[in-house]
This record gives C-alpha cells, sequence and structure tokens, in this order.
C-alpha cells in the first residue's frame, strides 16, 4: 500500500502537520464561485503593457465563447477597469462582492471598483495589499468562469508570492519588452516562478517594434529583440511580438479595447486554451 498523500485539503487532514507534504497555502474561493483555469500575467518591472497583455488576452478568450474574468491584483496602479470602460462601484450581497462587466460580459474585479473615488491613491503597506488580493479570490464570486486573468504587480514582492502561493494558478504568462536591461530582469520572474513550481506558459514581447503606415517598415524603436534568447536560456516559448499600436492606444485610453481587432495573441489564446 502506497504511503504518498492524495489529499488536496491539509486542512481537513488528521495527519497535517505530521506529514512529510508540505503545508498548503491554497485559498479556497468563495462557496458560489466555479472556476476554471487560473492564468497569471506578470513582468520583471513595470511599464512593459502587462495590463494591456491581460485585457487583451482576456478579449481573445471571450471572443471564443468563454466565461472570462479579470483580476487586477495590481492594488497600487489598479488599470483594467479604464481600459473596459468600467466606472463607479461593484456592487454586493450577502454572499460576496459581484465583480463588475465589460460590454461584452468579462467579469472584472478592481481596487478602483471599490474605492468612493477611482483617482484616490492606494497608500498600503504590503501586507494590507495582500490581503486584498486574497479577498478578491475569496471573498468576490467568480460565477462559471471558465478562465480567470490575474494582472499581478511588476517585479517579485508580496503580491505575486501572494498569489502563487494562494491561488491555484495554472500558468503565468511573462511581459517583457525589447529592451536588454528589461530582458535581464525578466529572468528573476522566471526563476521565481520556478522556485514556486509555478508552470510558465511562455514570454510575450511587448512595444516589438512599429510599422510604418506608409511603406510598412518594421522600425525597432527600442533596438534589438532579446526575447528568443531569453525563451532559449529558460526553455520557454516566444508567444507573440506586439507592435506599437497607436490605435490600440486610443482604444485604452477610451475604455474601448474589447473593439480592437488584431491576431497579435491569437498563438497565446491557443495555448492557453489547450492547457
Amino acid at each position: 500500500m502506497s504511503n504518498e498523500c492524495t489529499s488536496k485539503d491539509c486542512a481537513g487532514c488528521a495527519s497535517a502537520g505530521n506529514c512529510n507534504k508540505p503545508q498548503s497555502f491554497l485559498e479556497k474561493p468563495n462557496a458560489l464561485s466555479n472556476i476554471g483555469k487560473v492564468i497569471g500575467i506578470v513582468s520583471g518591472k513595470g511599464g512593459v503593457g502587462k495590463t494591456m497583455v491581460s485585457s487583451l488576452l482576456a478579449v481573445g478568450m471571450s471572443r471564443r465563447n468563454k466565461n472570462v474574468g479579470i483580476l487586477d491584483a495590481d492594488i497600487t496602479g489598479p488599470s483594467v477597469p479604464k481600459a473596459f470602460g468600467i466606472h463607479g462601484q461593484a456592487e454586493a450581497c450577502e454572499e460576496g462582492i459581484i465583480p463588475s462587466k465589460s460590454k461584452n460580459g468579462i467579469d472584472i474585479m478592481s481596487i478602483n471598483l471599490l474605492l468612493e473615488n477611482e483617482s484616490d491613491p492606494v497608500v498600503w503597506r504590503g501586507p494590507v495589499i495582500a490581503g486584498v488580493v486574497k479577498q478578491f479570490w475569496t471573498d468576490v464570486i467568480w460565477k462559471d468562469t471558465d478562465y480567470l486573468f490575474v494582472d499581478m504587480p511588476p517585479g517579485t514582492g508580496d503580491v505575486p508570492l501572494t498569489v502563487f502561493q494562494s491561488l491555484p494558478v495554472d500558468g503565468i504568462v511573462i511581459v517583457t519588452s525589447p529592451q536588454e536591461l528589461v530582458s535581464m530582469i525578466v529572468g528573476k520572474a522566471v526563476k521565481m516562478a520556478k522556485i514556486m513550481n509555478i508552470p510558465i506558459i511562455g514570454i510575450i514581447e511587448n512595444m516589438s517594434y512599429y510599422e510604418c503606415p506608409d511603406c510598412g517598415k518594421k522600425i525597432k524603436v527600442f533596438g534589438e529583440s532579446h526575447i528568443d534568447e531569453i525563451a532559449g536560456q529558460y526553455g520557454i516559448p516566444v508567444l507573440a511580438r506586439l507592435p506599437i499600436c497607436t490605435d490600440l492606444a486610443k482604444l485604452c485610453d477610451a475604455g474601448n479595447i474589447e473593439a480592437f481587432n488584431g491576431e497579435w495573441l491569437d498563438c497565446a489564446v491557443d495555448k492557453i486554451e489547450n492547457l
């Protein structure tokens, strides 16, 4: 007879704390939630377009008739509601918090939907911020959600650690940009994921080039890309190279990202759908 532990919940096990299985820190979702795959979107540093990628992946999956949600874990820099044109406060009931819906039915929860004024700053310490992220998982009703995208803050601090430990993350997508400095920092995110045993779905390079509207020439505004060497070094696939697109930027600013049409992330959506 095997001595291997098959329990998924240490809290309900009579041998908890007296076996060789590592203690689980996973938080239980809201009792009314029904969540399929959990996908984290991460970056080594800020300013690489991680929220835009999170939003476009969610839109792409929604267009495949999947029920999609976005958990905005970037508590001090929340911008997901802005991209989708969502303002005002989220509703609540006795059972929990009800996420706001985008024009096309994507469920969204962000700290901006709980503030009295969306321009108010969130001046909180790390443990409080991490606690709010947990509540976005435990208190929010993610009803019949096939794919929940978690837009994480940059770096390898409290919130990414909290997400990796508290949520059953099925895989992460790493977002970067062509600069060599940014690419170097990506290695930290890759190594953190491997330490936490989180599968890496692939890497996406944003702001890879600008395509001249007159001649179609691709201009590498930030220099030569380093994404292939990084992907090769860590054995992860390149999912997409996104250009600098003024039309997309305008749609995000107008809160209408769901109106954008582009095939750049189709491969990434395929990869996530086939997990």
